[in-house]
């Protein structure tokens, strides 16, 4: 039977993509498992540092289809995971495929490795995306040929070197990338404009980067805390790009524990970072131009507001869209 490879490593990146932003300092990673009939058993993602990888969820939930046992459902650490499909999978998944957008790792890190774990299931074949670049990971596709599992590389190349591209780019320097959010009218004005869910996800963002931009007006006029308090997290430091320090000081951003704040009319101090999130609106997208990476929209379905964000001309490649309850989520990369 044949396999339409493209549309299962599709199922996968786009899985990926609804938790790109939140995984550092681990890459967003998807994966889907099909039967030896070509039925979709599952599609999963990593969704967190620490927490169980792509493979290993699809594999939990392609076991509970193939068997209905709830058992594995009540496991949620990735040894235990791990632990129980060794211990249960009775060959279930001779015949199955895996369709991953990065190489399983290799290593035994905070969780134990995924090549492995495929390696032990009999699974028939393994399509993947991307290759590791990170030797602490790589040669997974190395360790499933050696134990006879047949392996497909470079399958929707370039759209899972698009997702890995973050990941990629804090492991050799720094990844940036610039939000906002937007009414159908184009406004970024008047206060809330996305939705609680799209809230909780850029205060997840926030909680893992290392370092949140804005612009001194913002701060003086807004009067924000930046923190990430919707999901319980920690509050990422403050770049504040203003000529003058002139600012009060009651402002919320700046009594927060634990964070330094600075203050500068430049960007070196981005130098000192690893995941940055800028947040602004037409002065800052031109300002920072040169070190953004990718760009992220929240669209919300409402009309209001008076102020725009006012390019006078670029153009910006969609990378994903996702819907997260009435917004429109868009990743994209200047051309």
């Amino acid at each position: 039977m044949v396999v339409d490879s493209n549309f299962f490593m599709s199922l996968a990146l786009k899985e990926a993509w609804k938790y790109q932003g939140v995984t550092y300092p681990n890459p967003a990673v998807g994966c889907t498992v099909v039967g030896k009939h070509s039925e979709l058993l599952a599609v999963e993602a990593h969704q967190k540092a620490g927490f169980a990888h792509a493979e290993v969820l699809a594999l939990q939930s392609a076991y509970f289809k193939l068997t209905n046992d709830h058992t594995i459902l009540t496991l949620s650490q990735s040894s235990d995971i791990h632990k129980f499909l060794l211990n249960n999978h009775n060959n279930i998944f001779h015949e199955t495929t895996v369709f991953t957008t990065l190489e399983p790792c290799s290593h035994q890190g905070k969780t134990p490795s995924c090549a492995s774990l495929i390696s032990q299931l009999g699974i028939k074949k393994v399509y993947v995306g991307s290759r590791d670049f990170n030797a602490e990971a790589a040669c997974g596709n190395e360790k499933l040929l050696a134990c006879g599992i047949e392996v497909e590389t470079d399958v929707l190349k370039k759209e899972c070197e698009d997702l890995l591209k973050p990941f990629r780019m804090f492991k050799e320097s720094r990844f940036v990338f610039f939000k906002w959010a937007q009414r159908l009218n184009g406004t970024t004005d008047g206060g809330i404009i996305s939705s609680q869910a799209s809230r909780e996800n850029v205060h997840a963002m926030r909680d893992v980067c290392d370092l949140l931009v804005i612009g001194g007006n913002t701060v003086r006029h807004d009067r924000p805390t930046l923190d990430a308090r919707l999901v319980n997290g920690k509050a990422p430091d403050v770049l504040i790009i203003s000529r003058g320090t002139d600012f009060d000081r009651t402002i919320p951003l700046f009594n927060v524990q634990n964070r330094k704040v600075l203050i500068a009319d430049n960007f070196k101090a981005c130098e000192d970072y690893k995941n940055i999130m800028i947040e602004g609106s037409s002065k800052m997208f031109e300002l920072t131009r040169e070190i953004v990476d990718y760009y992220l929209c929240y669209q919300a379905p409402l009309f209001g507001g008076e102020n725009s964000l006012e390019i006078k001309e670029d153009k910006l490649n969609i990378l994903n869209v996702l819907q997260v309850d009435e917004d429109i989520i868009m990743w994209m990369k200047r051309i």
